[in-house]
């Protein structure tokens, strides 16, 4: 069975134009959305914005309780291990970025258009949710 992650599809309106947030990988440097397992305590949304602050300076956002879409693909665990993982997506429309976060030394961030983002990302179906935008 696939493990369950969630991540946040941090979004932002520049004049007419709507942008999205990816963040490189701490592992390989490619790019991805801000995602994570889910956190005790709180919900696949909270959770998701969470990971939106560690990994991207997320501080504030309007998150959507239910998720826009979901896409999978094979994690490598530290032992080298790959495990099947479904990532639940939820959109979050960002109302407050920080420049300092705790992984701002680790990864790197860029607000890209949808069209642009899905040609960055490798997973097919992260790909095709974000050409719906």
């Amino acid at each position: 069975p696939r493990r369950l992650q969630v991540a946040a599809l941090c979004l932002r309106e520049t004049g007419p134009v709507q942008e999205v947030l990816l963040v490189t990988s701490r592992d390989t440097g490619r790019w991805v959305l801000p995602k994570g397992w889910p956190i005790d305590g709180k919900d696949a949304p909270g959770s998701a914005l969470q990971e939106a602050w560690e990994e991207a300076g997320v501080r504030q956002a309007n998150m959507d309780t239910s998720p826009v879409g979901s896409y999978g693909y094979d994690k490598r665990l530290d032992s080298g291990l790959e495990i099947p993982v479904e990532v639940k997506v939820y959109e979050a429309h960002v109302t407050h970025l920080e420049d300092q976060f705790p992984e701002a030394d680790e990864r790197t961030r860029k607000w890209v258009r949808p069209e642009e983002a899905a040609e960055m990302v490798n997973e097919p179906e992260l790909q095709a949710l974000l050409r719906d935008f």
